[in-house]
């Protein structure tokens, strides 16, 4: 049985994880679990799952009214307590279903304690990547991606083998704007980019979808979990989102997978560590699947290519463009800011930030903040 720590818990992947442990109480025992200001959550989780020792929650003063209410667990708080519930909890595996940077330094730390790491932060592996490919490499734990697109390469690459692929094709749905020309995008509100056509999401990576920058965060994504470098993965547009990915096989095959929209599959795949029957689809051309596919056009979507030049230059310079996304989304969700001055931002602090070339962790955190405030305040001398 796997002892696991959650963290994230009352998010869209967290809540699915439960799930999926909720339906397999003998392979799975939650003993730890993390969540940021819905606290009355809590109880939810702990009626499910009494097996809990230890949580975390964002604010310090819910952690003291929890500890009250819960003398019997250990309560920490902020991202320290995130820290000091992987240091504490007796766990083999780690689900980090955080959102955002704050996901990099748990990633890390349940990699230094060997514990398996299922991990749908992506932020983790596009600001980190070369530290968690270091640990990986030194024989530190192990790592699963919980993302829909990467699980689908990962199981279509152990069936054809990474030396029989020609390319990885990885699908995007286009986001909430994707039957709209870029002219058209200058007004738009929170409200219409939350209007996913296909998936039910969180804000942030909602947004992301609609800019397209997950797309870019997906491919460096690939490139650090299977090595495969950016040039060898093509995104390619799919309306309907059953096709998660795809390997173009040498020898001329396409080998789809293909599933309803809907993480649990994934999330289970992670957690079951691959231990799920799967099946291709197995097709001569993308026109033999009966879904819609298209070429994707850069210019429509000009994060990707910002995501992918940033990625070449490698150092501190995905710490940058991450930083600067993450805040330029959210002040576009809190409408200080227009949808198209996203890319803009970003664009704006990948020239301003000092780049590092072979930084530590520490120099990672430094650059997210430094990028932080330079971005607020460009945003705000903008208003």
């Amino acid at each position: 049985m796997r002892r696991v720590v959650l963290l994230g818990a009352s998010g869209s992947i967290g809540t699915q994880t439960l799930d999926i442990l909720k339906r397999n109480p003998s392979r799975f025992e939650l003993v730890g679990f993390s969540l940021g200001k819905r606290v009355g959550f809590v109880s939810d989780v702990l009626r499910d799952f009494p097996s809990v020792k230890n949580l975390c929650v964002q604010n310090e003063e819910d952690a003291v009214n929890l500890r009250k209410k819960y003398p019997n667990l250990q309560i920490y708080s902020g991202d320290s307590g995130l820290i000091s519930l992987l240091d504490h909890t007796d766990a083999d595996m780690v689900v980090n279903a955080l959102v955002g940077f704050v996901g990099l330094v748990p990633s890390v730390r349940a990699l230094e304690l060997g514990r398996i790491l299922c991990s749908a932060n992506k932020e983790s592996l596009v600001v980190g990547g070369e530290i968690i490919n270091g640990l990986l490499r030194q024989g530190k734990g192990k790592l699963i991606p919980i993302d829909s697109e990467h699980v689908a390469i990962a199981k279509l690459l152990r069936h054809v083998g990474i030396e029989n692929a020609e390319r990885i094709l990885i699908t995007a749905s286009g986001g909430s704007f994707r039957d709209r020309k870029r002219e058209d995008l200058a007004h738009v509100t929170p409200a219409d980019a939350l209007a996913h056509p296909t998936w039910s999401m969180g804000a942030k990576i909602t947004i992301d979808s609609a800019t397209m920058m997950n797309k870019g965060f997906e491919i460096i994504e690939a490139d650090v979990l299977f090595g495969v470098g950016t040039d060898f993965v093509t995104p390619v547009m799919h309306r309907e989102s059953y096709v998660h990915s795809i390997v173009e096989g040498k020898d001329g095959l396409f080998y789809a997978d293909v599933s309803a929209p809907d993480m649990h599959g994934p999330i289970e795949y992670a957690v079951m560590e691959g231990d799920v029957p799967f099946e291709p689809t197995v097709v001569k051309s993308l026109d033999e699947l009966p879904f819609h596919f298209a070429g994707f056009d850069p210019k429509r979507y000009p994060a990707v290519g910002l995501a992918l030049e940033s990625h070449r230059q490698g150092g501190n310079s995905n710490a940058v463009l991450n930083a600067a996304n993450e805040e330029a989304v959210y002040a576009f969700l809190e409408n200080r800011l227009p949808f198209l001055q996203i890319e803009e931002e970003v664009r704006y602090a990948l020239k301003a930030v000092p780049h590092l070339d072979e930084p530590t962790l520490d120099q990672l955190i430094d650059t997210d903040s430094r990028t932080r405030q330079l971005v607020r305040e460009h945003i705000k001398g903008g208003e």
